[in-house]
């Protein structure tokens, strides 16, 4: 027998959840492979492109690669979801996105040069800076 709530579309809760466990999944790898001054902006309800922007530096151009290939690898694994990647190649500026999350990873200097945090930043609500 099938029940009604078979085949339906996920609900919002479970959707935000979603979003809540691919966010916290982005942070949590960051972290572990020694991302640089990772910050969090809110996007929901201000931005149609995802619900957050995660922004974090790498010591080089090598360790910035490896970040994002890594965490390109994990949210594949964990989240089942496929990450675009742009910018691999020369690793000054690595996108990832994953959907509800995108992820720029920069050298240090790109990073200060692009400023990224101030363009995104909007005045009700300020960058969550993550502690590393």
């Amino acid at each position: 027998m099938i029940s009604a709530t078979q085949g339906a579309a996920p609900s919002a809760a479970s959707a935000n959840d979603n979003v809540d466990a691919l966010h916290a999944l982005i942070l949590h790898q960051l972290d572990e492979d020694q991302a640089q001054e990772t910050i969090s902006i809110p996007l929901a309800g201000k931005s149609s492109i995802a619900d957050h922007m995660v922004i974090a530096s790498g010591r080089s151009t090598r360790h910035v690669s490896a970040i994002a290939e890594k965490l390109a690898q994990r949210i594949k694994q964990e989240a089942g979801r496929q990450v675009r990647v742009e910018g691999l190649p020369n690793a000054d500026w690595v996108l990832l996105d994953a959907g509800d999350v995108i992820v720029h990873l920069f050298r240090p200097e790109v990073r200060s040069f692009y400023n990224l945090e101030r363009m995104w930043s909007f005045g009700d609500a300020p960058p969550v800076t993550l502690a590393n």
